[in-house]
């Protein structure tokens, strides 16, 4: 049994603990789920034990009361949702300056203890993930291990990092476990967070996971080089309408998602062409299904220039929830393997800005390859 702590019960989250509960149950199909049914673990040794939040209007709340509320795909919601009632957790000013009354409960019991009691829960629980869906902060990596210590016991780090830190700790002195960090906190990219989960017997994987427009991007990248044509610019977009697009109206946290999607051109292509790629609004109607708009201007043979252009309408939080059901297999996998630290391999394939820091960014096919190769496993089509 594979034992999930999530942070952050947001639409990711929902969109995960509901359609792993259908996934058990055959209720659908698991499109959307990289290695599927390819892995010795299985989507029924999965259990969701925990979920942690800081909007007051989710924390005391049931996973299936949220549902009913937020998740608008059809059928019913599973029942078994309803035995996870959403903790309070480490708030840290993350959701500052969003408009949600949220509370952490280190305004309750004092940082120190706030963090212990949730590490006692999951020592309770017997957590081996813990999953990272909160909302875009504003983060700078931290870089040396003493730093990390001491700005940690200060209650100097943001919530991620806490969060981060926290398992680590937990891996350390209770049981081994992984952190999985899809948002763009550089955490498998600091170097000093890595060196501390080799130390304490747990395993990180990030950083930002890669759904929408970014792995089609570098796909479409290694293309243009594999055929050798030059890129002259890239324009990429997206406008979404959920609270993470909200979050990123805050320059201070559209700069995150601009670091870890514009990352890839130089790495995939040997160059750097010009680019915009990043999130560039907000817009409520839009909902969860964000819009993407690119084009890729190239010269091919004989300087000829040809234009690519994309739209795209992408169901932005169940593309995430769909790679979440490999990524806390797969981290229960380097646990058992006792390959702490990161996986390169892994995050290549999953994350937009895969750790550790100085990682190349490779095109999602070539990620793709050494995955199943890590993994053990061929290629089902060959």
């Amino acid at each position: 049994m594979i034992r999930v702590a999530i942070v952050g019960q947001g639409l990711v989250a929902l969109h995960f603990e509901v359609g792993l509960e259908k996934l058990k149950h055959n209720l659908i199909s698991d499109y959307g789920v990289p290695l599927r049914n390819l892995l010795p673990y299985k989507y029924s040794d999965i259990e969701v034990v925990a979920a942690y939040d800081v909007d007051e209007s989710k924390v005391g709340k049931t996973i299936y009361e949220l549902a009913k509320r937020y998740y608008d795909a059809p059928g019913e919601i599973p029942g078994t949702l309803k035995d996870i009632v959403v903790r309070r957790g480490i708030h840290l000013n993350s959701l500052k300056g969003l408009p949600f009354k949220a509370r952490g409960r280190e305004e309750e019991e004092g940082y120190e203890n706030a963090v212990w009691s949730i590490i006692d829960e999951w020592k309770s629980l017997g957590v081996d993930i813990v999953v990272n869906v909160m909302t875009t902060e504003p983060v700078e990596p931290v870089g040396s291990l003493q730093e990390l210590h001491e700005r940690f016991k200060a209650g100097d780090l943001t919530a991620s990092q806490t969060y981060a830190y926290m398992t680590a700790l937990y891996s350390s002195k209770y049981k081994n476990a992984a952190f999985i960090n899809v948002i763009p906190s550089p955490i498998a990219n600091d170097p000093a967070y890595i060196e501390f989960f080799k130390e304490s017997r747990g395993v990180v994987f990030g950083d930002d996971g890669a759904t929408g427009a970014t792995p089609l991007t570098a796909d479409l990248l290694e293309h243009m080089y594999e055929r050798n044509r030059k890129v002259i610019d890239i324009a990429q977009f997206n406008i979404g309408g959920n609270t993470d697009f909200l979050s990123l109206n805050l320059p201070e946290r559209n700069i995150m998602k601009k670091i870890t999607k514009s990352a890839m051109v130089s790495d995939i292509l040997g160059y750097e062409a010009p680019n915009y790629i990043r999130p560039t609004g907000y817009l409520e109607p839009l909902g969860d299904k964000k819009f993407v708009a690119m084009i890729i201007e190239y010269y091919s043979f004989g300087e000829y220039k040809d234009e690519l252009y994309i739209v795209w309408r992408v169901n932005d939080s169940p593309a995430l929830a769909g790679l979440l059901v490999d990524l806390v297999r797969l981290g229960k996998i380097a646990l058992d393997r006792q390959q702490y630290g990161t996986v390169y391999e892994v995050n290549a394939f999953y994350m937009k800005k895969p750790g550790p820091h100085g990682s190349k960014i490779i095109s999602k096919y070539r990620a793709y390859q050494q995955l199943l190769q890590w993994v053990g496993i061929k290629d089902p089509r060959y």
